[in-house]
């Protein structure tokens, strides 16, 4: 049954980013920018509910009081592509740092380019920083959040972090506060995996760490402040009634954290 739900999800979850996106299109790509939020917002909010109302995976993200008036960037953990939609409809106006390449892809690179996103060219490395910098530091002037992952990509429940250090360039370079955020969504929506598994996704806006911090301090207690949550998050998923089943990463994680693991590794 499981694997039904999870069938039926995934088709419905791509079925409805492709209906919303041609539905909205008249409205979206000829009201103002701030008003056009609604959409991707919209889209973000119903993807959730149906993901509840299929698999039966709720979401509870607490902390919003943590989140700072006026322009901030926002660091969530990253395991899962839910985290990738769940959290810029608590922003008024986010902003992501993509690849490039993505702007090309038709439809989803014409709404992307609408909200004035920051595109990076990746083979350049030094020149490209300098130039996200600028162009992110323009943006973030007219009282936006800036979104990004500190690790780069998506990693398994459990596994060691690997925070890279772009972060800190831009918290140095910025000058702005860094939320932290986290959570153990990929026990619930897998990295590169079909299933989709029932249970409740717990997210937490951690207190911000402001701006002017040296570079290594700034790193550590990033790591530090965020890891620690997702430790707690982990062992409450893992000690809940509705606990999921945990992959091998999240067992040994559990298992170095002195807490006995009762379900089989998937």
């Amino acid at each position: 049954m499981l694997v039904l739900r999870s069938f039926a999800y995934n088709v419905v979850f791509y079925v409805n980013l492709i209906v919303q996106m041609l539905f909205w299109t008249p409205f979206y790509f000829l009201a103002p920018r701030h008003l056009a939020w609604f959409v991707p917002k919209f889209w973000s909010r119903s993807s959730l509910w149906l993901q509840t109302a299929i698999v039966g995976t709720r979401f509870e993200i607490t902390g919003l009081e943590n989140l700072p008036d006026g322009p901030f960037i926002l660091a969530p953990k990253h395991q899962s592509f839910w985290d990738a939609i769940a959290f810029f409809p608590y922003l008024r106006d986010p902003l992501y740092i993509l690849k490039r390449e993505l702007m090309w892809i038709p439809f989803f690179g014409w709404y992307v380019a609408k909200m004035r996103m920051v595109p990076v060219n990746r083979g350049k490395r030094s020149a490209a920083l300098k130039a996200v910098v600028a162009r992110t530091r323009k943006e973030m002037e007219q009282d936006r959040q800036l979104i990004i992952y500190p690790e780069g990509t998506r990693r398994a429940p459990g596994a060691a972090p690997e925070y890279k250090w772009g972060i800190v360039e831009l918290y140095t370079q910025l000058g702005m506060p860094v939320v932290p955020v986290a959570h153990v969504a990929g026990l619930y929506w897998p990295r590169r995996k079909f299933m989709r598994y029932p249970g409740t996704i717990k997210a937490r806006f951690l207190p911000p760490i402001p701006p002017g911090l040296p570079k290594e301090e700034f790193m550590r207690r990033l790591i530090a402040e965020t890891e620690t949550v997702v430790d707690e998050l982990l062992v409450d998923a893992a000690s809940g009634p509705d606990a999921p089943d945990l992959p091998e990463s999240a067992r040994e994680r559990l298992a170095a954290l002195g807490h006995p693991v009762a379900r089989s590794a998937r």
